[in-house]
């Protein structure tokens, strides 16, 4: 069996509340699966490539997943998930959408891009708890995810 340190997760967030309420969800449900972070489209597909300071694998692992947030500043998120979706080696990493925008034109297009899922960022403490508890119940423990026993 996978141990959690075999899954981890890439985390694009430009704003840190934002991230550390997932961090606190982490830690609060003991889960305790390495987690990632790029600020920015640039930094994650640097991490993703290997690029600038991320060219040591140890310390930019594969993730086993992506939560992408949309609203991202230089390149946003539609703009990464693209560049992820079109790279041989990358586009099997499910990616899932991570934002505010309810805009049913974004939801089509990250889905026709590639998502594997689009969930609006809960507002309350409560709704982000049960939303990392989902995420972590059905990507880690329902789903075979493609190239977790090669990392």
């Amino acid at each position: 069996m996978l141990n959690r340190s075999d899954y981890p997760i890439l985390i694009v967030e430009d704003t840190d509340e934002d991230f550390e309420m997932i961090q606190w969800a982490l830690k609060k449900l003991s889960i305790k699966t390495p987690i990632y972070r790029c600020e920015d489209g640039d930094e994650a597909l640097d991490f993703l490539s290997h690029r600038g300071k991320y060219e040591d694998r140890a310390l930019s692992p594969r993730p086993a997943l992506i939560l992408l947030d949309l609203n991202l500043i230089l390149l946003n998120g539609q703009e990464v998930l693209t560049q992820i979706k079109l790279d041989d080696e990358l586009k099997m990493i499910p990616v899932i959408i991570w934002t505010t925008s309810d805009d049913p034109k974004d939801i089509d297009i990250c889905f026709k891009q590639g998502a594997n899922s689009y969930i609006l960022k809960p507002m309350s403490s409560d709704e982000v708890l049960q939303a990392v508890d989902l995420l972590n119940q059905y990507w880690f423990g329902v789903v075979k995810l493609p190239g977790v026993a090669e990392m």
